[in-house]
């Protein structure tokens, strides 16, 4: 409780400041306000006690019975719908992908975001077993990784490249680490492998994941409006027997 104290603290001190000397919000707003950061308050610490408690513990759990248990083949597949699914949970991709939304005016739409950033946590859930069931340096996938990642920059439009950079810290949110960091050290315990240099990593996979897949989704819709703008557009006679089915 005193952690999340001071963590929202400065906030508010910062908020209270710019209220009295310039902001100067109504008063019943301001309330509302207020209410609403006690909210914040209360939920960060259910939050962190409902982590600490339970959901680390299960995922932890989970990891080492599916890896040494008769499923252990199911790992891949397992994880990967873990992945999927897991994004749905996190609060703030729905407060990203909305923004987004609404910003673009509906050309980056919030189901697309969405798919985008379920494909990527997937995949990085993927590579995470991988890489712990094959010992394979992390290296060697963050390299390439963030190279495509950049690569692509020089080829999609500059809202995606921004738009990719900060889904990639939103999909490594609380998520990632209160639960799909305990599932790889589950595993890790199972396979008998290093924690240290096995289980750790897994949130910079989903963290570089996004920048690669939002990326190439821009790309796709570049290569899209940009063969919409090819197509000549067919011009018809009066005499011209027009078929609309």
């Amino acid at each position: 409780m005193e952690e999340v104290a001071l963590a929202l603290l400065p906030v508010m001190l910062i908020f209270l400041v710019f209220q009295f000397f310039s902001l100067k919000i109504r008063f019943l707003r301001f309330i509302r306000i207020l209410v609403g950061m006690c909210f914040t308050y209360v939920g960060l610490v259910v939050f962190l006690v409902g982590v600490n408690v339970g959901f680390s513990p299960i995922g932890m759990m989970l990891g080492r019975k599916i890896a040494e248990g008769e499923v252990s083949f199911w790992l891949i597949p397992i994880v990967a719908l873990m992945g999927w699914f897991l994004v749905a949970a996190e609060p703030a991709v729905h407060t990203l992908t909305e923004q987004v939304e609404e910003i673009s005016a509906g050309a980056v739409s919030t189901k697309t975001m969405k798919l985008a950033l379920s494909v990527a946590v997937s995949l990085s859930m993927v590579l995470s077993m991988v890489r712990i069931q094959t010992g394979i340096p992390i290296l060697y996938f963050v390299f390439p990784g963030y190279l495509l990642a950049l690569v692509l920059t020089f080829f999609v439009p500059p809202v995606f490249t921004a738009i990719a950079f900060d889904a990639g810290g939103v999909a490594s949110g609380p998520m990632a680490a209160t639960f799909m960091l305990p599932f790889a050290m589950g595993v890790c315990m199972a396979k008998e492998a290093n924690l240290l240099t096995e289980a750790f990593g897994l949130v910079s996979l989903v963290a570089m994941l996004p920048l690669i897949t939002v990326q190439l989704v821009g790309l796709f819709s570049q290569i899209k409006k940009k063969r919409g703008q090819a197509a000549p557009e067919k011009v018809y006679k009066d005499t011209d027997i027009i078929e609309l089915f």
